[in-house]
């Protein structure tokens, strides 16, 4: 009598099983995943820096940053902002198709220009958004010089 072997077919017969898992396990496919990959982003608060007649402010989007996350130093000229968001923990059973929030620590750093009272810089972190205050110092302050006639003038 010859030996016959059967081989096992290369995908299994759909039978019962779902077919949108089977491609699932057999080509790690998702349908919520985005085309292509991106690099890991850090995450980096986006900041708004202006400047009026007596003050500078700073604005910076923080969402999901909590207070006891952010610390504000200024040493010299140097203002730095550092902190943290932190990852939200999934559950063991949660599918997570992709992530695109970041999380992690950010520090930014600004020079902050000559006249900047920094003894009196105030800070306050509302509805997500991370407010610093710095007022220019009154002999930086721009005052307005009235013309006098020519003739008055020491040249």
């Amino acid at each position: 009598m010859p030996n016959i072997t059967v081989q096992k077919p290369l995908f299994p017969m759909i039978g019962n099983e779902d077919p949108i898992q089977m491609i699932r396990e057999l080509f790690n496919w998702t349908p919520l995943r985005p085309f292509g990959t991106l690099p890991a982003p850090t995450f980096a608060p986006a900041f708004e820096v202006r400047e009026t007649k007596d003050r500078y402010v700073f604005k910076a989007d923080m969402p999901g940053v909590k207070e006891p996350d952010i610390e504000v130093n200024v040493t010299g000229n140097r203002l730095s902002i550092k902190g943290s968001r932190v990852a939200e923990e999934h559950e063991e059973t949660d599918n997570v198709y992709f992530e695109e929030r970041t999380f992690g620590a950010f520090t930014r750093h600004f020079v902050l220009p000559e006249g900047a009272d920094i003894d009196h810089v105030q800070a306050a972190l509302k509805d997500g958004v991370l407010t610093l205050v710095i007022p220019k110092l009154p002999e930086v302050k721009a005052r307005k010089i009235e013309l006098e006639p020519v003739a008055k003038l020491k040249v």
